[in-house]
């Protein structure tokens, strides 16, 4: 069978020279994901003697090179039922009318926290999928190309509500129903936390409108309360039909921020761009968001920020800090023996007070102290080191080529002090 005929359209194409799956961002999500998850299990792996030197974090990339040789034969005949998913959920769309247009909105915010928004969303901006028009002779396919081809275009009178339905429904949530979710989480925060949440959900609601980027508040709420997060979805399909119904033909470059709005709204004028209506829309969002964020905060008792235990710090969340969270979670203790070597070499430089740098090159630790007459030579040579190399602050301890095993652990430790 010739991949041809197993690959639908745009499933290959051409990488460095090699005929590739094109995967998008969610090849990425795979690769990250599972490599993620082969350095918590690996980096603190022990080899025999001979093979010592490719011990530790060494053991990183050659596992993940053997892994994904694998993974990308398997991605070989699933990634081409997935993409034809894609596919059909993008022909259901475009077959379903405003309906369509609700479920496009619910998709494409629900699934941003898998990082596979990019690959529902750019088919229809930049393919057929999002509709063809022809502009002053020239046949334009893709909702955001057709938008921009109408914008440059001195015979507009009307931008195309078809193609900018796949944009326009960002604005009234991004402007209104943003800022209606943070007043609910600030006014259902501690009393004594309070003035901390409102500096952070400020902050996080001007960058919001300015500039389209939601992730810390709406990965706040996700992490905090799943189900917030479906109604935030639920109420963004809402945005998007409305804005369709009510012929809202504002553009976007990559967000619906305030900026986005006013260049590609109401500079446009309301006859090409019927940007009012968006305000319309937006307005009454803001105390939909509002009152049913605070109900079900209340109701459920759900940890937004401002309403963790004492021993819990209030801040917004991100990605990196649920990949934080996970590897923490994930990477388990430090064993007896590692444990105590790390606490020997601490001591050995005089405690984790006086040690300023970690790092390690092919057999031995490099260590840069703030006091280099606290360093023992003796209880370092102790933990099993070969000898030990001292410079003014900077100290060299010698192990051999399963250093980076004990760096780690070295490292995990003084995190703990």
């Amino acid at each position: 069978m010739s991949i041809s005929r197993v690959s639908p359209d745009g499933a290959l194409g051409m990488t460095l020279g090699i005929n590739s799956l094109q995967m998008g961002v969610f090849g990425g999500v795979i690769t990250g994901l599972g490599v993620a998850a082969l350095h918590n299990r690996f980096y603190r792996i022990e080899l025999p003697a001979t093979f010592s030197f490719f011990g530790g974090t060494r053991f990183i990339p050659i596992i993940s090179a053997i892994t994904y040789l694998f993974v990308g034969i398997l991605m070989f005949y699933i990634w081409p039922t997935l993409q034809n998913g894609i596919l059909h959920l993008g022909g259901l769309v475009n077959s379903a009318g405003y309906a369509g247009t609700f479920i496009y909105g619910v998709i494409e915010r629900a699934l941003i926290p898998f990082g596979l928004h990019h690959v529902f969303y750019m088919p229809f901006w930049q393919t057929g999928l999002g509709g063809t028009e022809v502009i002053d002779g020239v046949t334009v396919s893709g909702a955001q190309n057709i938008f921009f081809a109408e914008l440059a275009s001195p015979n507009t009178k009307e931008f195309s509500v078809e193609a900018t339905r796949f944009m326009a429904g960002k604005f009234p949530f991004y402007l209104f129903g943003i800022p209606g979710a943070a007043l609910a989480i600030y006014h259902t925060a501690r009393p004594e936390k309070r003035r901390l949440v409102l500096g952070l959900l400020l902050s996080a609601t001007l960058t919001a409108v300015l500039t389209g980027i939601t992730e810390p508040i709406e990965f706040s709420f996700l992490f905090a309360a799943p189900l917030l997060y479906v109604l935030h979805c639920l109420l963004a399909g809402l945005s998007f039909m409305l804005c369709h119904i009510f012929n809202v033909g504002v553009g976007q470059t990559f967000s619906g921020s305030l900026i986005d709005f006013i260049l590609f709204g109401v500079l446009q004028g309301n006859t090409k761009s019927h940007w009012i209506n968006a305000i319309l829309i937006g307005i009454p969002l803001f105390p939909i968001y509002y009152f049913s964020f605070r109900f079900m905060i209340t109701r459920f008792n759900f940890k937004t920020p401002g309403r963790e235990d004492d021993n819990e710090e209030t801040k917004l969340y991100t990605r990196q800090d649920l990949a934080a969270r996970d590897q923490k979670n994930n990477t388990g203790g430090l064993n007896g023996d590692g444990l105590n070597i790390s606490q020997t070499i601490i001591a050995g430089l005089g405690g984790a007070a006086n040690i300023s740098d970690v790092d390690c090159c092919a057999t031995r630790l490099r260590i840069t102290v703030l006091d280099e007459n606290q360093v023992d030579d003796a209880l370092l040579k102790s933990s099993g080191a070969k000898g030990v190399i001292r410079k003014g602050k900077g100290v060299q301890v010698i192990y051999g080529p399963h250093v980076t095993l004990i760096k780690s652990n070295l490292q995990d430790c003084l995190e703990s002090v």
